[in-house]
């Protein structure tokens, strides 16, 4: 359907037909589920049985992960028109595992916000565009797969899944951001620098001359990347703001009074410019071999690419047909923006080459042992969800 004509009465009928007892029972039954990264197999396992309760068909491929096959099915209108996909991950960061419960219209535990309730928001979606027969043409895919978070997971479920071709025209992401729509984010590596010297520790008033200081070289180098930050801060996108690079942690030596051997930094390197990825790690490096001449020490780094700088054009299918379902179940349409965090809508753009939007509930604790989401949330997204289908296929 064209994104600006979905009938009143349509979108009656989707509003009115999300049942909000069914999801809760559909985020309480994912989240009651343990999925540390790289185990999420019970998780997948229950949301495939979900799925079969209500009529889909589904597949498993095992996507380059067989301890934990991903999840797929379809709703297909059988005429011609766009497929909208709604993918997610099953899996949630290594914390202790909070059980699900429900107390005063928040759903609280492990993977509420992160992003099982939002995967469950889907699946009701796909329910009421089943019951009411609403899609005009096309239709959706579902996806659902483990190993996103890190460090434990390097996303090669996802990949896999886009290499074989299980990709629609244009996708939904349910992660925790819901007040805005994100047309761009940053492309992001992490780095681990490390600086040596051959010589090994020593006490510090038994210092020979000239020994080369690697706790002062990884001084150095914080130093000449805070100079270096604001030559960064002019590469700048109107959305997702501008480049930058960051140092999280430190560490050197292992008492007060030793000359250590060995120094270690560990931080991000984000840039705004799609495809600059390759030509922001090679002057990264080329800065530690600067440093290495300068310092007289051995300087390594290990710079794990995360995903590519991303944008989307406000005039795509896909952003229109969110606005308008936006406006239809909240009241009006979202703030254009930038997305603070890289996420799989990074991969999607980049690999699979399509648009990308990532919008879920406003929920609460992601990446902590309280998370939480509100009932109102999960109806509030299924129904964009749904809306945002019923427009766009």
């Amino acid at each position: 359907m064209a994104e600006d004509t979905l009938s009143p009465a349509i979108t009656q009928k989707l509003l009115a037909a999300v049942n909000p007892e069914r999801l809760l029972q559909t985020a309480t039954a994912l989240v009651e589920v343990p999925s540390p990264t790289r185990s999420a197999g019970a998780a997948a396992d229950r949301l495939a049985a979900i799925l079969r309760e209500d009529g889909f068909r589904v597949e498993r491929p095992e996507a380059d992960w067989p301890e934990s096959p991903a999840v797929v099915t379809r709703l297909d209108s059988g005429r011609p028109g766009r497929t909208l996909q709604f993918d997610g991950h099953l899996d949630t960061v290594h914390l202790p595992f909070a059980p699900p419960r429900f107390e005063q219209g928040v759903l609280h535990g492990s993977g509420a916000s992160d992003m099982k309730g939002g995967i469950a928001a889907f699946v009701e979606a796909l329910r009421v565009l089943q019951e009411t027969g609403t899609l005009s043409g096309g239709g959706v895919l579902l996806t659902a797969h483990d190993h996103h978070e890190g460090p434990w997971g390097d996303g090669r479920q996802l990949r896999a899944l886009i290499d074989a071709g299980y990709t629609g025209d244009g996708v939904l992401l349910p992660e925790y951001l819901g007040d805005r729509l994100a047309l761009a984010g940053r492309g992001a590596g992490i780095f681990e620098v490390t600086i040596s010297r051959e010589e090994p520790p020593v006490h510090e008033v038994l210092r020979p001359e000239g020994l080369p200081d690697v706790m002062g070289a990884g001084v150095e180098l914080a130093s000449r990347f805070a100079r270096w930050q604001p030559e960064l801060e002019q590469q700048r996108d109107p959305y997702s703001g501008h480049d930058s690079v960051f140092i999280g942690k430190f560490h050197a030596g292992e008492i007060y009074n030793q000359s250590p051997r060995e120094c270690r930094l560990n931080g991000t390197r984000r840039w705004v410019t799609p495809g600059f990825g390759k030509q922001a790690e090679a002057d990264f490096h080329r800065r530690l071999q600067n440093l290495a001449r300068d310092t007289r020490t051995r300087v390594s780094a290990d710079f794990h690419f995360m995903a590519e700088a991303f944008r989307i054009d406000p005039a795509d299918p896909l952003v229109l047909a969110l606005q308008s379902a936006h406006g239809a179940a909240a009241g009006g349409p979202l703030p254009l923006g930038g997305k603070p965090f890289v996420d799989d809508g990074n991969v999607f753009c980049n690999r699979a080459g399509i648009p990308a939007l990532t919008h879920g509930p406003l929920a609460q604790g992601a990446h902590t042992v309280n998370e939480t989401v509100t009932l109102d949330e999960l109806v509030r997204v299924a129904r964009v969800y749904a809306l945002t289908a019923a427009a766009y296929c």
